[in-house]
């Protein structure tokens, strides 16, 4: 894997360390539900879908 292709990996981390940190998790810590769920836990959830979702794409298209 060339290093342009690694620099988007560790864009990836960056974005997920800044999406996860307390202050910006806080956010959504309140009492509404989203279908029956906190809204804290489909933040968190999604957040780490979408992250693989990432991942699996960068691998499958930049594997060489």
């Amino acid at each position: 894997m060339k290093v342009r292709h690694q620099q988007k990996f560790i864009l990836l981390t960056i974005i997920l360390i800044i999406g996860l940190n307390l202050p910006i998790v806080l956010l959504f810590d309140n009492t509404d539900n989203l279908l029956g769920f906190p809204a804290i836990y489909i933040y968190i959830f999604s957040l780490w879908t979408i992250s693989i979702l990432t991942s699996i794409y960068f691998i499958k298209k930049y594997h060489e």
